[in-house]
């Protein structure tokens, strides 16, 4: 992995500033950055100061990489910046370029939230190759879409993990670590040499996602160069050397060194760790201890934030609730307030009138009683007196009803009154009770230098050679054929995200718009060929035959 960052690591301009300085920009996976560079500053004073600003302690991992005249380079350590220069391109899949742009999302913006992560929030990034923008016929809200649909799925990822993510799916692809040059075999006929953390391998040029074959790192056991003719030896002696020739002399002195760097690197990660390293993974574990607890700290304090919002709100809204319920009590109680109140009084008027026509009962009675003995001489008297009186007993019978009736009324008027009463106080009952109620509601508190065995070489005249011991080869083939199986298991749910994506957005795609390297892409796909874990095996595959490109 370190070593696949190395080659990530680029030049991007290089303009004068003053007649003393210059400005250098160095381009990494997710930063940009620009540096003042004195014109006497050699290679390593420049890298230097690039992995302080960076906080890199394995700095054995890492180079500075750039292009001159179509060729890729290393900044060398002992020459000057100015007279070394950059560009690089790596080709990337549709389904794979929104995969990595969910993690850079991710890493930029943390854990996606629908309600600050709206519809356009990505309109400003370039975040897919144009390339692929243009391949398909979907219109940026699409793309977002499916971005933002992969972006959701990473919640909880801390930016470190998610950086982590990116790097383990562009390590993957086809081109990307390959230092690519041009050569001829024997016959005379072009090919391309690639070079990367892996091995070597031999491309045809119009193809620089298939390598034809490949060499392993621990199948090789000489690389050497005479003038311009290079010559790789396997570590199996049965199989037939494989020359080549470059173009100039100087090329094939930068193929010698990445060799080298590259497999010093091999060796070095299938060895001991040094006690340096072993300190730096220690700390690397402590520090990764304590980000998980930081982050599980955070956690619980949001999750305890959250509940808190939740109790808060429930409280509100029962004090709400609380506050209609007295305050419809408080109506209620002053009706129950102004109906007493009216019939108090219609009682009272009506208890008054019942005692006037008991009065006038009684009087009329006295009258009747008058009238009776009266003595009437006459018979014309005494039928107006018996009229009269006929007339006063039904006016008395009358009064007599009337005043039952008021009285009944006047009792049936207590009556109301006292149930009226009754009511007031259970109004009166409930809302000491609303007033006495907890305002709050318990809560349970939340708990809240290198080994003697490092492979040499020498150089005699015009000819180097770097050799490889091969003590620990077959053990070295039998670990990497371990870790291959290992890495295809723990990469199989990834491809099967990918098939997915791509399998949506097959039928947009505009074929006319396809690049060489679209259709070599899927040529190998449709193989099943495409990963470089299965070209490295080709050689293995092919036995022990004579080697024929």
């Amino acid at each position: 992995m370190a070593g696949a960052i190395a080659s990530r690591m680029s030049f991007s301009s290089l303009k004068r500033k003053q007649p003393k300085t210059f400005t250098v920009r160095i381009v990494t996976m997710d930063a940009e950055m620009e540096f003042n560079c004195e014109m006497k500053w050699k290679g390593k004073d420049l890298f230097d100061l690039v992995c302080r600003t960076l906080g890199l302690r394995e700095t054995w991992f890492f180079g500075l990489q750039y292009t001159i005249k179509d060729t890729v380079a290393w900044l060398k350590m002992d020459k000057k910046v100015k007279k070394q220069i950059l560009d690089e391109k790596i080709y990337c899949p549709p389904e794979a370029s929104v995969l990595l742009a969910s993690y850079a999302v991710q890493a930029k913006y943390g854990d996606y939230d629908p309600s600050v992560h709206k519809r356009g929030f990505l309109a400003q990034e370039e975040l897919l190759p144009k390339r692929v923008i243009n391949l398909y016929q979907m219109t940026p809200e699409m793309w977002e879409e499916r971005i933002t649909a992969w972006y959701a799925e990473h919640r909880g990822r801390a930016r470190d993990e998610a950086e982590m993510e990116y790097l383990k799916i562009a390590q993957d692809l086809e081109m990307y670590g390959v230092n690519y040059f041009a050569i001829r075999n024997k016959k005379g006929t072009e090919l391309l040499l690639g070079v990367d953390a892996l091995g070597l391998h031999i491309y045809d040029p119009e193809n620089r996602l298939t390598p034809k074959i490949s060499f392993p790192w621990n199948e090789i056991r000489n690389i050497s160069y005479s003038d311009k003719e290079f010559t790789i030896k396997p570590l199996d002696k049965k199989i037939d050397v494989f020359k080549f020739n470059s173009s100039k002399l100087r090329v094939n002195k930068l193929i010698l060194q990445l060799c080298i760097g590259n497999h010093d690197l091999f060796m070095r990660r299938r060895k001991a760790d040094s006690l340096e390293v072993q300190q730096m993974k220690a700390q690397a574990r402590e520090e990764k201890a304590r980000k998980q607890m930081e982050r599980q700290r955070l956690a619980r304090e949001k999750q305890m934030r959250e509940e808190a919002e939740r109790t808060r709100d429930e409280l509100e809204r029962r004090l709400l609730q609380m506050k209609e319920e007295a305050t419809m009590a408080n109506e209620a109680l002053m009706r129950s307030e102004e109906t007493a109140d009216l019939l108090a009084e219609k009682a009272q008027i009506t208890e008054e009138e019942a005692k006037l026509l008991a009065q006038k009962a009684a009087e009329a009675e006295q009258e009747m009683q008058r009238i009776k003995a009266t003595a009437i001489r006459t018979e014309e008297e005494k039928r107006l007196m018996e009229q009269k009186v006929l007339e006063a007993e039904v006016l008395a019978l009358k009064m007599a009803e009337e005043s039952e009736r008021r009285a009944k009324e006047a009792d049936q008027l207590k009556q109301d009154l006292q149930e009226a009463r009754e009511a007031e106080r259970r109004a009166k009952q409930k809302l000491l009770e609303i007033a006495t109620k907890p305002t709050y509601p318990p809560m349970n508190p939340i708990p809240a230098p290198l080994p003697p065995d490092i492979p040499s070489f020498s150089l005699i005249g015009d000819s180097l050679s770097f050799d490889f011991k091969d003590t620990d080869m077959k053990r070295l083939s039998m670990e990497i054929e371990k870790e291959k199986v290992e890495y295809m298991e723990k990469s199989k749910h990834l491809q099967e995200q990918l098939n997915e994506l791509k399998t949506e957005i097959e039928a947009l795609k505009l074929k006319e718009r396809e690049t060489a390297l679209d259709i070599l892409h899927n040529e190998n796909s449709d193989r099943g060929g495409s990963s470089k874990h299965n070209t490295i095996k080709k050689p293995q595959a092919q036995g022990r035959r004579p080697i024929c490109i």
